[in-house]
């Protein structure tokens, strides 16, 4: 049976073809935005796996609480500190954002939307309260929000064996792994892909997966996208 991929860039495709010996694994999506639509964990939620979502906006987690039974579904930010933000809310889907630089740079462009105050609380503090065992990968889509969730990480003590993180300024090819990637390499991870959108890392430990991620989403990987079903 083909792999259906519902993730934008075929992110799912990469992990899957990393982590498919893995029986009933454990995920946390940072942004995990709608539980379908561009959505790097509904394939794996499919096949028994489960795991965390961070989602703030309400419409968002309504739709994951009711399709994602089975998940740990928390409305929230996560960041560098605990506390509150602001999250707003874009009229376009998927570019909800707490960068103050990204909504300056959406409005300028005639987009509108709506501020959201929502708690916020470190990585490191979700998974000291909801994780028990391993966790196979870490997805981060915040849109510019990225450092900030990686500052509140604690890769000493929760090591997800794949990370996958979003490296461009929103909507543009323009690079900023730069802010954040000396955090991660600190940490014993290796960079294992590039699909131009994210990179990919792997843990020092699960080196072994370096080599699934050698090369892109292909004909042998037997996949079909969700939108050809």
């Amino acid at each position: 049976m083909s792999f259906v991929s519902f993730a934008q860039n075929f992110e799912d495709v990469m992990l899957w073809r990393a982590l498919k010996h893995v029986e009933n694994g454990f995920y946390i999506d940072v942004g995990a935005n709608d539980p379908s639509i561009d959505s790097v964990t509904k394939a794996f939620y499919e096949r028994g796996w489960r795991g965390i979502n961070i989602e703030p906006l309400p419409s968002h987690f309504g739709d994951l609480s009711r399709n994602r039974p089975r998940d740990i579904n928390l409305q929230c930010a996560a960041g560098a500190t605990s506390g509150e933000i602001k999250v707003w809310e874009c009229d376009v889907r998927g570019w909800a954002t707490a960068s103050a630089d990204i909504v300056a740079q959406h409005t300028a462009e005639g987009h509108e939307g709506t501020f959201h105050n929502v708690p916020v609380f470190t990585l490191a503090d979700i998974c000291t309260q909801h994780v028990s065992g391993e966790i196979h990968f870490l997805k981060i889509d915040v849109e510019g929000f990225e450092k900030s969730v990686i500052d509140g990480a604690d890769f000493s003590r929760f090591r997800p064996w794949i990370l996958v993180i979003e490296a461009t300024k929103p909507n543009s090819t323009e690079e900023i792994h730069g802010e954040w990637e000396h955090i991660v390499l600190s940490a014993n991870y290796d960079l294992g892909y590039t699909d131009g959108l994210n990179r990919f890392y792997v843990a020092a430990e699960h080196k072994e997966l370096l080599e699934s991620l050698r090369y892109p989403p292909n004909v042998f990987d037997g996949f079909i996208r969700s939108d050809h079903c």
